[in-house]
C-alpha cells in the first residue's frame, strides 16, 4: 500500500512540475482545478480560504486556523468545508525541491449531489466538528486526483471527463475517513449547515457592525448555542471571525492601492484608527505602515532573486 501511495504521488509530481513551471498559483483549464508551486520558504500568508480539497505531493506546508496549528505534506490531505480565514505558510520549499500542491474546490451543491446520487446516508445530527481538518491520504482518492490532473494532456477530454472525477473524488472523500464531517455542510438542517449561513452573512457584510442576535436567527439557534457552536466549527468567536476579515482585506488594500491607514480603518469597519492600528500590529506584527513597507521589500528582493536564478537556468 506504501509504495502504490508512492507511484502515485510521484506521477503527481510530475505532472504538477510539468504543468506548473513557475512560483504561483496556476489556474488550469479544469475548472476549480488549481496546481501551485513555491520555490522557497514562504512568507505567512493572510487570506480565506474556500471549501476546497488540498494535496501536497512535495514540501510541507502549516497552517494556522485561530490558535490552532494543522501541519500536512505529501501524505496527509487538507479538507476545508467553509469559508475561514487563516494564517498559512509553505515551510519546506526550495529550488531544487520546490512546494507542489493542488487544491480542488467544491461547493455545497455539488456535495448534495454526490449524496443523493451515491445514495449515501449521513446523519444531519451530527455532532458539529471543525470546519478544516487534516486526514491521512487513502489510495482511491490519490488514483482519482491524479487521473483528473492527468486530463490536462488531454484537453479534448476535459469537458466530458472532469465533472465525472471531480464527483469520484468528492464521493472517495465522502467515503473515507472524514466523510461524515465534510457531508454536514450540504445536508440542511444540521448544525454545521445553519452555522455556515452565519458565516455566509458575516462575510458579505464584515464591515457592518456585529449583531449576535441577527446572526442566531440566521442559523435558527439560541445566542448561547450559536456562540458555542460557531466557535466549535471554526475555532473561533463571531467577533475574532469578523476582526480576521476587516485586517485582511485592510491589509490587502493597503497594499493594492497604497492607501492611508486611517482611510482603510474606516472603510473596512472600524471607528477608532488607533483600534485599527493596535489590532492589525497584533495580528501581523507590525503597525500598517511599516508592514506595507516590510512587504513590498520582501516581494522586491524575491522578483531579483527569481530573475537571477532564471537567468543562471541553461534554455
Amino acid at each position: 500500500m506504501v509504495e502504490e501511495i508512492r507511484i502515485l504521488q510521484d506521477n503527481l509530481t510530475k505532472l504538477i512540475h510539468h504543468h506548473c513551471k513557475h512560483a504561483g498559483v496556476l489556474q488550469t483549464s479544469i475548472p476549480s482545478l488549481f496546481l501551485i508551486r513555491s520555490d522557497r520558504v514562504s512568507e505567512p500568508v493572510y487570506k480565506v480560504y474556500s471549501p476546497s480539497f488540498c494535496f501536497i505531493t512535495q514540501g510541507l506546508k502549516e497552517i494556522f486556523l485561530a490558535g490552532e496549528r494543522l501541519e500536512y505534506g505529501p501524505s496527509k490531505y487538507l479538507i476545508t468545508s467553509m469559508n475561514l480565514p487563516v494564517r498559512g505558510q509553505v515551510i519546506k520549499a526550495s529550488h531544487d525541491a520546490p512546494y507542489l500542491s493542488l487544491k480542488i474546490d467544491f461547493s455545497q451543491n455539488e456535495i448534495l449531489e454526490v449524496l443523493k446520487d451515491a445514495n449515501i446516508q449521513a446523519n444531519s445530527k451530527e455532532y458539529a466538528s471543525r470546519a478544516m481538518f487534516v486526514g491521512q491520504i487513502e489510495i482511491p482518492i490519490l488514483d482519482a486526483v491524479l487521473r483528473l490532473v492527468q486530463l490536462l494532456d488531454s484537453p479534448q477530454d476535459i469537458p466530458f471527463l472532469a465533472p465525472i472525477l471531480k464527483k469520484e473524488i468528492i464521493y472517495r472523500l465522502l467515503q473515507g475517513q472524514y466523510g461524515v464531517i465534510l457531508a454536514q455542510i450540504a445536508l440542511e438542517g444540521s448544525n454545521t449547515y445553519r452555522i455556515r449561513g452565519a458565516i455566509d452573512q458575516i462575510i458579505q457584510q464584515y464591515d457592518q457592525p456585529l449583531r449576535i442576535e441577527e446572526l442566531a436567527d440566521v442559523a435558527s439557534m439560541s445566542t448561547s448555542s450559536f456562540h458555542r457552536l460557531f466557535k466549535e466549527i471554526t475555532a473561533m468567536s463571531p467577533l475574532q471571525f469578523q476582526k480576521q476579515l476587516r485586517l485582511q482585506e485592510a491589509r490587502s488594500l493597503l497594499l493594492m492601492e497604497s492607501a492611508d491607514a486611517t482611510e482603510v480603518a474606516y472603510r473596512v469597519g472600524y471607528e477608532s484608527a488607533s483600534q485599527f492600528s493596535r489590532e492589525y500590529s497584533r495580528m501581523f506584527g507590525y503597525p500598517p505602515k511599516a508592514d506595507v513597507k516590510r512587504l513590498k521589500e520582501t516581494y522586491e528582493q524575491m522578483e531579483s532573486s527569481t530573475e537571477q536564478i532564471l537567468d543562471r537556468t541553461p534554455t
